[in-house]
């Protein structure tokens, strides 16, 4: 191996400074981050980092995949649901596998296409050389696929203007709170009237329940967290236990140690919900909740621990967004949110999606036109990106090819 192999650590040799420095304001690509994604042995973490012409370094997590856990995460799956063609399960991820955020970074910056093309051509062939050093298992496959997941569509144009040849995926949308100077007042008067009231109504309700809320951290509270995680998931039909959140959750606590927040929702002393934050730069990120629903109220306590609690917190600090994730896309858009798309792209040496393109459109139309025909609230949420190709599918402009 030489020195530049990305699998020498979840940073990929680099020292966290040097990482951090890269990352920036990114949550999921810090390097605390990454390293807590690099605890997991099924799929070892790295990175590629590399120096443009100008003596100025890019990178992006990467990590060897044989066993993926997460649902979201199996590329395969994604593709087959969707009637595409679909590698092998095993191979090379591009990005962090926790999170649901990939960022070519540093992110904002212009780079020459001649550097990110070097990088393009670097991940290409990692898979080959992650089978080669056994980390893609004992019999990997032989033609071990490299799929970027979740990216933003500035990277996505990014890697394509130097020379990714596939037509990126549409995955999920991405909720974003904006939070205007003035915080929770100002948030609070940017809604339109009916869902003003409707926020008010649902903070009174709450108020007048007189739960206790704790600030604190993930680190003492983990195993209630893991507990109250385990019977939200138990409500959706997810089978799991509160031990296997306690051993994520801790996990996470040591990695992030206090920048890992908790609001914990009391009733006296019985703890009947939890919603864990992070701040970092301008963006409060919202990580996961959970909710003792038999101890609950019905006093609208998902949407104030979850939202407005934060929002809250995030005006106070000075934030300028509250990240919302992936899921229940509809509570986001009535609170404000604006959707923006996350991709996948295949950067495989030989994809099975190449002149699949047409098909992909398709796809990616359908799944707007899907999300848009939720909601009138969702519709006026999705975010059409003022730098995005329309031929990928996103936005009014190509829906009708899902008819």
């Amino acid at each position: 191996m030489t020195d530049d192999w990305p699998f020498l650590g979840p940073l990929g040799g680099l020292d966290r400074d040097a990482w951090d420095a890269l990352a920036g304001d990114r949550l999921y690509s810090s390097s605390r981050w990454l390293e807590l994604c690099g605890a997991d042995p099924r799929n070892p973490a790295g990175a590629v980092h590399l120096r443009t012409a100008d003596g100025r370094r890019i990178g992006v997590p990467v990590a060897a995949v044989t066993a993926e856990p997460n649902p979201f995460y199996r590329w395969q799956d994604e593709l087959a649901v969707r009637g595409l063609p679909a590698p092998p399960a095993t191979g090379v991820l591009i990005g962090p596998h926790r999170g649901y955020q990939t960022h070519l970074l540093p992110t904002g910056t212009a780079l020459p296409d001649s550097a990110v093309a070097t990088m393009v051509a670097r991940l290409t062939a990692l898979p080959g050389q992650a089978a080669d050093a056994g980390l893609l298992g004992a019999e990997p496959p032989a033609d071990p696929p490299c799929m970027a997941m979740f990216l933003t569509t500035a990277d996505v144009l990014r890697l394509h203007q130097a020379g990714a040849r596939t037509t990126p995926l549409l995955l999920k949308a991405d909720a974003w709170i904006r939070v205007p100077q003035g915080g929770w007042p100002a948030w609070l008067e940017s809604l339109p009237a009916r869902r003003r009231e409707l926020v008010r109504r649902e903070v009174r309700q709450f108020d007048r329940a007189g739960y206790r809320i704790v600030d604190t951290t993930l680190a003492a509270c983990s195993e209630t967290a893991a507990r109250l995680l385990s019977l939200t998931e138990a409500r959706y039909g997810h089978t799991t236990t509160p031990q296997q959140h306690a051993v994520s959750l801790g996990r996470q606590a040591a990695a992030m140690g206090e920048s890992a927040r908790v609001l914990l929702c009391l009733r006296g002393d019985e703890p009947v919900g939890y919603c864990c934050y992070y701040l970092c730069g301008d963006v409060l990120y919202l990580r996961s909740a959970g909710f003792d629903h038999a101890r609950a109220q019905g006093a609208a306590e998902y949407f104030n621990l979850v939202y407005y609690l934060p929002l809250r917190i995030a005006g106070q600090a000075g934030a300028t967004w509250v990240h919302a994730g992936i899921e229940a896309t509809e509570a986001k858009a009535l609170r404000g949110a604006e959707l923006r798309p996350l991709w996948l792209l295949d950067l495989s040496e030989n994809s099975v999606l190449r002149d699949r393109d047409s098909e992909i459109r398709q796809c990616n139309a359908h799944s707007y036109a899907e999300l848009a025909g939720r909601s009138s609230a969702i519709a006026k949420a999705l975010r059409q990106p003022e730098d995005e190709t329309p031929t990928w599918g996103w936005g009014c402009r190509t829906s009708a090819a899902a008819s």
